[in-house]
């Protein structure tokens, strides 16, 4: 259950209105990395969280607290539209340079959807996609995801700082860098916390006993010409998980002699083909069912020997 009060968390008062500057904010908002993306994939991880305790109600906290970044930024383009117009006409901006730099600058979309305040998109005026959110179940791989999340959130945020002179705006937006500092670390602490309360390791490998051991600490370079990476950490000393000593495999060999040759093309579906490998094998109901009957026979009889 949520509760709503009239207060913000924190105040978002430009000192003047810059409709150009409300476009730009909008990334903040609705950006992949903007507000509501942190928001919902909070949320959601939380919601979905099967542990009642301290890891529940972390990332509940956090995404409660994401909604009021929301409010704010909302709130803050709002104000920074004040007294932008709605309707102009081609002679009064010819006349007016002052107004055709404002209505330039303006997402017109805020003014015609949105009655002059934010809406639930990039600053380019794209919708926000709930495809931006992760939230997996899997409580390690979910805090890297928000770790680099809110890396990315903290980046754009400063780079806008740096395109207002406005006090009021700066005041803001010095919050919001402040807790999305802390909000990395937070991540990076509740990763650890996994880690010493023995329900992850440093890294997700699940499964990893079924790994091909071979291949799972050995850095690949690929640069006919040559390639400085191998002077990386990445590509020598112990791996992280086993602690193996790390090959760099300069010239990687092939593993198969799988030369990638596709099945004959249905010929009802008029792909390009020589007919080199045979006739194609026509998709009608009739062979979807032989094959799907094909396929349960040899799991059967796989099952019994």
């Amino acid at each position: 259950m949520f509760r709503y009060s009239h207060q913000l968390q924190f105040s978002a008062k430009p000192e003047k209105p810059d409709a150009l500057y409300a476009m730009k904010v909008q990334e903040l908002i609705g950006g992949q990395f903007g507000e509501m993306t942190v928001m919902m994939q909070y949320l959601f991880q939380g919601f979905n969280c099967r542990m009642p305790g301290k890891y529940k109600d972390m990332i509940m906290d956090i995404g409660t607290e994401e909604i009021g970044h929301v409010e704010m930024l909302s709130t803050l383009v709002a104000r920074l539209l004040e007294g932008a117009p709605a309707e102009v006409t081609e002679e009064a901006v010819a006349a007016n340079p002052v107004l055709a730099a404002v209505i330039g600058g303006q997402n017109p979309q805020q003014a015609i959807v949105a009655g002059g305040g934010a809406m639930p998109t990039n600053s380019q005026g794209v919708p926000w996609n709930a495809g931006y959110v992760v939230a997996s179940g899997n409580l390690l791989t979910d805090f890297r995801s928000n770790v680099a999340a809110e890396a990315q959130s903290r980046l754009q945020t400063s780079r806008l700082y740096g395109m207002t002179d406005d006090p009021g705006v700066k005041e803001m937006l010095q919050f919001n860098l402040a807790r999305d500092t802390f909000h990395q670390q937070q991540w990076l602490l509740g990763i650890q916390q996994l880690v010493d309360d023995g329900l992850a390791d440093a890294l997700e490998d699940s499964r990893g006993s079924e790994e091909d051991q071979r291949h799972n600490h050995t850095f690949w370079s690929f640069a006919l010409d040559g390639s400085a990476a191998g002077e990386g950490r990445w590509a020598s000393g112990p791996s992280l998980v086993g602690e193996q000593p790390i090959e760099h495999l300069a010239e990687p060999p092939f593993l198969t002699d799988d030369d990638g040759l596709l099945p004959p093309p249905d010929p009802a579906l008029f792909s390009t083909y020589d007919g080199d490998q045979g006739p194609g094998a026509p998709g009608d109901a009739a062979g979807a069912r032989a094959q799907g009957t094909k396929g349960v026979a040899t799991k059967i009889k796989d099952a019994l020997t």
